[in-house]
């Protein structure tokens, strides 16, 4: 995105240098990383930043409106309702696709957001490392909002632990070490000394929740929770049945409470009106179907990582819908072809977090992740076959 900065790039690469790359991130935990790493990141301008910031902070203005929970009282679906809910979220991510506009400039359309973790400590030891292969250039951070790794660890530790000592937290997860993103779960534990614990070895007692934590049976306090309850539902009965006790009147602390995951979701982007944000609308409210439907996502509010969602829309998947209450349908944006690879051009997403530490008033932009694809769909699983694609990061320029 800037040219002369991917030229160079581009020209001093080498697969030898990307394969030691990969060697020592892989060397950190063995066989953790389950999806492909790209061989390049990002090169962010300041205006296209300064674009998708000001797009997040008036989405904020509307989480932050005292009655947001009014208006998303229906976002969480039936059954899925968590008691104890907090007044805020602590986490939201928000993913930018890299577009371009009428007049040839590139700008960010929101595709998705979400009121839950990210993989928020593997992004701390990725650009650390491409660092040492692929220099940094001068003038460019891969952090937010003023933040480096030293500030960011320190107010992600406060987050998590809320003033609990780290054996008392856990990471709360379905089989954690079979996840695609368990590479994440190992950097929190050396970043913050909070253990990944699978849903199946919770120990209830009263509405308390205990763990094994080597060996010693040891109080949760307070739960990161990284369980997505779309995932819940599709695990085989016995672990559906040991997960009814999320739903119960637990004395425990949630970070993020599940039942942000659906507040701050697709459910609420038909709520916003903004330049970088695609129009959207629920299903059922839609009086007149749009003339031109090829130019327009149909997506479930109710699912993850793209299953779902239809691209190539056509009156028939919309008649075929039985819960139209239950998806959206949104105005297509078309990525650019913004990143310039020794074949073909790559397309891009960028995810933004930000961090809600209790007592402030607003979250603020900490740092992000970022993906390449050559594909019809972002994301990882849809561009096995190709290079030059999957997780990356951005520097951004100061």
């Amino acid at each position: 995105m800037i040219p002369a900065l991917r030229k160079a790039f581009n020209e001093n690469f080498s697969k030898d240098k990307y394969a030691a790359f990969l060697r020592e991130l892989n060397a950190v935990h063995p066989d953790a990383i389950q999806f492909r790493v790209a061989e390049t990141p990002l090169f962010v301008p300041k205006a296209f930043t300064a674009k998708m910031l000001e797009a997040c902070e008036h989405i904020v203005d509307l989480i932050t409106d005292p009655g947001f929970k009014a208006l998303t009282q229906k976002a969480v679906p039936p059954g899925l309702h968590v008691p104890n809910e907090d007044a805020h979220t602590q986490f939201i991510a928000f993913d930018f696709g890299v577009c371009m506009n009428q007049n040839g400039e590139y700008e960010p359309q929101l595709i998705e957001m979400q009121g839950f973790p990210s993989l928020f400590a593997y992004e701390v030891l990725l650009p650390e490392i491409f660092e040492k292969h692929f220099p940094q250039p001068a003038g460019f951070s891969d952090y937010l909002g003023g933040f480096d790794k030293k500030t960011y660890l320190e107010l992600l530790n406060k987050i998590l632990k809320n003033q609990h000592p780290a054996e008392n937290v856990i990471l709360l997860e379905i089989f954690p070490h079979h996840q695609k993103t368990k590479i994440d779960f190992y950097c929190t534990q050396d970043y913050t000394g909070i253990k990944p614990v699978c849903l199946t070895e919770l120990i209830k007692e009263g509405n308390q929740l205990f763990y094994l934590n080597d060996g010693k049976k040891t109080r949760i306090r307070r739960i990161y929770n990284r369980i997505i309850f779309d995932e819940l539902q599709q695990q085989p009965a016995e672990v559906q049945e040991k997960g009814r006790i999320l739903f119960e009147d637990l004395d425990v602390e949630w970070c993020p409470h599940p039942n942000w995951f659906y507040r701050i979701s697709k459910y609420t982007v038909p709520f916003i009106r903004h330049p970088y944000v695609p129009a959207t609308y629920f299903l059922h409210e839609i009086k007149q179907l749009p003339d031109d439907l090829e130019h327009y996502v149909l997506k479930p509010l109710f699912s993850f990582a793209g299953q779902g969602v239809i691209i190539d829309v056509t009156k028939e998947d919309i008649e075929k819908v039985k819960d139209p209450e239950n998806w959206i349908l949104q105005r297509k944006v078309q990525y650019a072809d913004a990143i310039q690879t020794p074949d073909v051009p790559a397309k891009a997403e960028i995810r933004i977090f930000y961090f809600w530490k209790e007592g402030e008033s607003r979250p603020v932009p900490t740092t992000h992740l970022a993906r390449l694809s050559k594909g019809k769909m972002i994301g990882v699983r849809y561009n096995i076959d190709k290079e030059w694609v999957g997780g990356t990061f951005c520097w951004f320029e100061k």
